[in-house]
C-alpha cells in the first residue's frame, strides 16, 4: 500500500474532525467575510439557514440561573442542540465542533516534537468543580459569568468580528498546554467539557474495544487519546468493552492508530465481543 492512503487511513478520523471544525467556522465566517449569512451568531447562540435555532444548553443555563426568562426559540435550540449531543456524545463538541480544540491539539503536537517532559499535573475533576462554581457565581451575581472569560466563545468571536485581546487568549491557551500541563485546558479544566462530559454519560453513540482480545499492548492508543484514563477499563476490565465514562470525546483516534484494529464506534447497548 502507498505512502498517501495509509496515512489517510492512520488518520481518517483526524481529518473528519480538521474538516468538520474548519466547515462550522466557516459557515459563521461566510458572513461577516463575504456577506452569506447562511449562519448567524456564535456557537453560544446562533440561527441557522433563517430558521434553525441552536443554543448551547451550558448558556442557556446560565442564563436561567441568573434570573432570565429563556425565549422559547432559545429553549427550542438548546433542546435540539442537546439531542443531537445525547445520540453522538457530549464531548463530540469539543473534539469536532470547538475552535479551542485546534490549539490545544497543536500544543499537544509541538509537545512530542519538541520532546518536552516533566510538565505540572492538575487534576482531571478540576473541571467539574470549576463547572459547579460558575454556576454558583452565576446564579449569585444574576450575571452569566462564563462568557466574559470563555475562550470558545473569545476566540470566535475574534475570528468573526476581529482578533483584539483574543490572540492573547489563544496564545495563553497554547503555551499552558505545552510549557505547563499537558493537555492542561481540555483535559483538566474547562467548564464546557465538563458540561458535556456530563451530558456525554448518557449518549448512545460509544467507541467500544470490540476485539479487545487482539490487543498487543502497544500502548498506541494511550499516546493519543487526549483522556487516556477512559480507555483501559473497557480495553482491559473483564465487563464491557465500552467506553462508557463521558470524558471520552469520540474522537476517533485509538480506532486510528490500532492496528489490531481493537476499537470501532458502537452503541453503548452492544456489549458484543469479537
Amino acid at each position: 500500500m502507498s505512502l498517501l492512503p495509509t496515512l489517510f487511513i492512520k488518520n481518517r478520523w483526524l481529518i473528519a474532525r480538521r474538516i468538520s471544525q474548519f466547515a462550522i467556522l466557516t459557515l459563521f465566517l461566510l458572513g461577516p467575510v463575504a456577506g452569506v449569512w447562511w449562519v448567524k451568531g456564535t456557537l453560544a447562540s446562533s440561527l441557522s439557514f433563517g430558521f434553525l435555532p441552536l443554543t448551547d444548553p451550558m448558556v442557556l443555563l446560565q442564563s436561567t440561573l441568573a434570573g432570565h426568562r429563556p425565549q422559547q426559540q432559545a429553549m427550542i435550540g438548546a433542546a435540539i442542540v442537546l439531542a443531537f449531543y445525547l445520540l453522538l456524545g457530549g464531548r463530540v463538541f469539543c473534539s469536532w465542533v470547538c475552535p479551542v480544540n485546534l490549539i490545544t491539539d497543536l500544543a499537544h503536537w509541538c509537545r512530542g516534537k519538541l520532546n518536552l517532559k516533566g510538565a505540572q499535573q492538575a487534576h482531571r475533576n478540576s473541571r467539574y468543580w470549576l463547572l459547579a462554581m460558575v454556576m454558583l457565581l452565576t446564579a449569585l451575581t444574576h450575571t452569566v459569568i462564563w462568557e466574559w472569560v470563555n475562550p470558545v466563545t473569545g476566540i470566535q468571536r475574534g475570528l468573526l468580528f476581529g482578533m483584539g485581546l483574543s490572540w492573547l487568549m489563544m496564545l495563553g491557551l497554547f503555551a499552558y498546554d505545552l510549557l505547563i500541563v499537558n493537555r492542561g485546558w481540555c483535559g483538566h479544566w474547562c467548564p464546557v467539557g465538563a458540561f458535556y462530559a456530563l451530558v456525554g454519560r448518557f449518549s448512545l453513540l460509544k467507541v467500544s474495544a470490540t476485539k479487545r482480545a487482539a490487543c498487543d499492548d502497544c500502548m498506541d492508543c494511550f499516546k493519543v487519546c487526549p483522556e487516556p484514563q477512559v480507555i483501559r477499563p473497557a480495553l482491559k476490565g473483564k465487563g464491557t468493552p465500552v467506553i462508557v465514562a463521558g470524558e471520552c470525546s469520540n474522537c476517533g483516534r485509538c480506532i486510528d492508530v490500532c492496528d489490531q484494529q481493537v476499537f470501532k464506534f458502537n452503541h453503548r447497548f452492544n456489549q458484543r465481543i469479537d
